[in-house]
């Protein structure tokens, strides 16, 4: 695997997504595209990380940025997800980790003294032309999505 660098092309993938959809990367060249990480569906950080995506979701969309969250949830999971909480973009369901490999968010982690392997909660920003132009690790959510906006901003 190839190590992800700011200013680096991001190798091409496809993964599955809510709605049945297909979501690869070379097909959306021409759009900036934000894909965050996150651990669990309908989980307090997750939901509160969800939701602000969700409220500023047009301003993104007025900066031709696509949004899509993953996680290692089922596709079921997801489409109940996305209902619940009215989410206007898709979620990939990435079960086998392909796409969290591709990225490197499994990440060794720690609940009440268990460790374990997890997504760490993380963001990418991939501009119109596939490159990666920011990426954010170990996001803490208060603020986190206003920063990621910011960033499409100055691109």
């Amino acid at each position: 695997m190839t190590e992800l660098a700011v200013g680096q092309p991001v190798p091409d993938f496809t993964a599955e997504a809510t709605n049945d959809t297909k979501v690869t990367l070379s097909a959306l060249k021409g759009k900036n595209v934000v894909i965050y990480f996150y651990p669990k569906d309908s989980t307090p950080g997750c939901t509160t990380e969800g939701q602000n995506f969700r409220d500023l979701y047009n301003e993104f969309q007025s900066h031709n940025t696509e949004i899509y969250g993953v996680s290692k949830d089922s596709m079921k999971r997801h489409d109940n997800f996305k209902a619940k909480q009215e989410f206007p973009f898709e979620l990939i369901s990435d079960p086998e980790e392909a796409l969290c490999n591709h990225f490197d968010v499994i990440k060794l982690k720690k609940l009440y003294g268990k460790e374990y392997m997890g997504i760490e909660r993380s963001t990418f920003l991939i501009d119109s032309e596939g490159v990666l132009r920011n990426e954010w690790r170990k996001v803490k959510v208060k603020g986190h999505v206003e920063e990621v906006l910011e960033a499409v901003k100055a691109l």
